[in-house]
């Protein structure tokens, strides 16, 4: 014990010098002259009265830089965070762009993350696109199988839809833009206006670290983005050698692991840091696992291909229906649905993504067998052949995280017939998905003001998960207590809408938790009257009723902000929250930009948009940190100039990277 007590002793001893010494070891600066760009970049940064920044360079690459500096000075800590998780030219002048603001900015800048280079956000592109189809959840799954089923799922979801001259009131073609995601950190969109004189002239979103929009319109025409879920990844179960652990067995030969040496460096506290090594095991179908459940090799679509932001690129500056599709065959994004509309009245959807050609006779959905080469898949689907919808009869295609197969009504749908289950295309309907054609399909002319209207729609389809759970709960016996009867009442009144005056919303949202995936088991008639009288029990607590008007439960809140919100989870005016300790639930995520473009019958754009906060992402003493807030909570758009006339009739500053630091 006594020896015990002394290592103890001197542990703690170790422990304070250490921190003594932290606290006396200045913090490393970032060599402000070596981040300084050698190149001169011809660039303007003009913000309107929105904190919009509208880049407007001599070049592409003095606007990726500009929009670096422009980014940087709304959400340098993001972007600092992207480059550290990730650790051409238009590239490296982005990263310039950083590196000049770090070397200005000397006491924000991370010392050891700089100079930042244009291979840092390929990597960084690189690192993150398998996250949005799951990666990261097959390896917790390998790695840490109790951590993995216990994981909560994060809420995501997008919706485009695009209406032809056709089915519009005034022959106008319109697009709809409107990706779900967080609306702060890493994946959250930022808005810009990107013009250079070599004939880059786009809007739209993009994430920090991207020197590109991602989705958005140039004057020519327009593409959204929503997540597919196609069976991207594969896990293949080796046959280890019982004599060499380092062997695995391929047609009836053992062959040897590659072996290769991971070097990670870690940073403790201020100044100290340790590299620590691990082993990195590859097969002939790619890395490899060991885990609990044995040695596996993983397998995903796309590994290796590091040209997403060329391709988006492409699509930036494609001036027609054919120069964007030769953007999309270069197959460089490994999924994603794509909504497309244009000047010329065309509109367009495909399932895109590198899909597999992968042999019948396995289970793809589960762990394959690693030991033969008739598993070893090599060749994708082309894009020709992807499920695909153009200028269909019904003058309108769609898609919110749905099937492709019903992208429309009527004829020109693809034909699930003619592509294998292997290939993992999801054959599910999202309420989104079902509202949208609901709204849609009818056949009527469609206005702006109806166009509108239904990208805000906060109804639940009959056919939707949540119809089928609230009918399954009126069913069940009179519960036992008075408040679960009182509460069961209130849902009976309830239309299935999730609007601004509704009085039963928050009890059935709670109750019902409706979802984007409705591939999961169905709760138990138990389970949801349980539901009920947890919920109701909630909302008598916190608000002294249980019929409480849904704006008072579901709120913004940024910084002094605090609104009512309306619309709720798979809504196409989507919103998902998170309970707070008052007893609201904080919007977190969802509608997290939306931009509607169109194109008049002289094919003439236009676009409008609204985010849940503003430009100044992480700047709190920014008016523009949340002055979109109120549009957003009434579901109001913004105009987004695109003339230099109209940006400088509504300018709040101009200046250059540099200019007042």
């Amino acid at each position: 014990m006594r020896k015990a007590g002394r290592v103890a002793l001197c542990l703690i001893a170790v422990v304070a010098a250490a921190s003594l010494a932290l606290a006396l070891w200045p913090r490393p600066k970032v060599d402000s002259a070596v981040l300084l760009p050698r190149h001169r970049y011809d660039v303007r940064i003009l913000r309107d009265s929105w904190g919009v920044p509208h880049i407007f360079g001599r070049t592409d690459a003095d606007v990726a830089y500009g929009l670096a500096w422009a980014h940087a000075e709304d959400d340098f800590q993001t972007i600092q965070g992207a480059l550290l998780a990730a650790r051409g030219r238009l590239c490296e002048a982005y990263a310039d762009g950083i590196n000049h603001y770090a070397a200005l900015h000397p006491d924000r800048a991370i010392a050891d993350l700089y100079p930042a280079r244009g291979a840092d956000l390929v990597a960084g592109f690189v690192h993150k696109t398998p996250l949005f189809f799951g990666l990261d959840r097959v390896l917790k799954g390998l790695l840490e199988p109790a951590a993995a089923a216990s994981a909560p799922a994060t809420p995501t979801g997008s919706n485009t839809f695009a209406v032809a001259p056709r089915r519009s009131a005034d022959g106008a073609t319109r697009l709809a833009i409107n990706s779900h995601q967080p609306w702060a950190g890493p994946v959250a969109w930022y808005e810009a206006h990107l013009h250079s004189e070599t004939g880059w002239d786009a809007v739209g979103g993009l994430f920090p670290g991207a020197p590109v929009i991602l989705h958005g319109h140039n004057r020519n025409l327009g593409w959204a983005h929503t997540v597919n879920r196609p069976d991207l990844i594969d896990v293949y179960a080796l046959e280890i050698n019982p004599a060499d652990h380092d062997q695995y067995k391929l047609d009836g030969a053992w062959r040897a692991l590659e072996r290769r040496d991971a070097a990670i460096r870690v940073k403790l506290l201020g100044p100290l840091s340790w590299t620590f090594h691990r082993e990195a095991l590859w097969s002939v179908y790619g890395p490899v696992v060991r885990g609990p459940r044995g040695t596996f090799a993983i397998r995903l679509a796309g590994y290796g291909e590091v040209r997403h932001i060329e391709q988006w690129y492409r699509m930036n500056k494609a001036a027609t229906f054919d120069e964007w599709l030769d953007a999309m065959r270069m197959g460089a994004l490994p999924m994603f649905n794509v909504g497309y509309a244009d000047r010329e009245g065309h509109i367009f959807y495909v399932y895109d993504g590198r899909l597999p050609l992968r042999p019948e006779g396995y289970d793809w959905s589960g762990v394959v067998p690693g030991n033969t080469s008739r598993t070893l898949w090599t060749d994708f689907l082309p894009f020709d052949r992807l499920p695909q919808v153009k200028d269909p009869p019904s003058g309108f295609v769609q898609n919110c995280n749905s099937t492709p197969f019903r992208t429309t009504v009527g004829e020109g749908n693809p034909d699930p017939a003619a592509y294998s289950r292997t290939l993992g295309i999801e054959r599910g309907m999202t309420n989104r998905a079902l509202r949208a054609l609901e709204l849609l399909g009818g056949g009527e002319p469609i206005t702006r003001e109806a166009f509108d209207r239904d990208k805000f729609d906060v109804t639940y389809s009959s056919a939707s998960t949540a119809a089928m759970r609230l009918a399954q709960l009126l069913q069940a016996p009179p519960p036992a207590d008075a408040l679960t009867r009182q509460a069961l009442d209130v849902l009976r009144g309830w239309d299935r809408s999730a609007t601004a005056s509704s009085r039963s919303t928050a009890l059935a949202l709670m109750t019902l938790e409706p979802s984007d995936d409705n591939d999961g088991a169905a709760p138990s008639t138990a389970a949801l009257v349980e539901r009920l009288g947890r919920s109701a029990r909630a909302l008598q607590s916190h608000f002294g009723r249980i019929d409480v008007p849904w704006p008072d439960v579901l709120r913004l809140r940024r910084g002094p902000v605090d609104i009512g919100l309306f619309g709720g989870p798979d809504l196409l005016h989507a919103v998902y929250g998170r309970p707070g300790p008052d007893g609201r639930i904080v919007g977190v995520a969802g509608d997290s930009y939306v931009l509607l473009v169109e194109w008049d019958a002289q094919g003439r754009v236009s676009s409008r948009s609204v985010q849940p906060y503003g430009s100044a992402t992480l700047e709190s003493g920014s008016p523009h940190y949340a002055d979109q807030a109120p549009l957003f909570a009434a579901c109001r758009l913004k105009p987004v100039w695109l003339d230099e006339s109209d940006i400088r009739a509504h300018l709040e500053r101009e200046y250059s990277p540099g200019e007042g630091r």
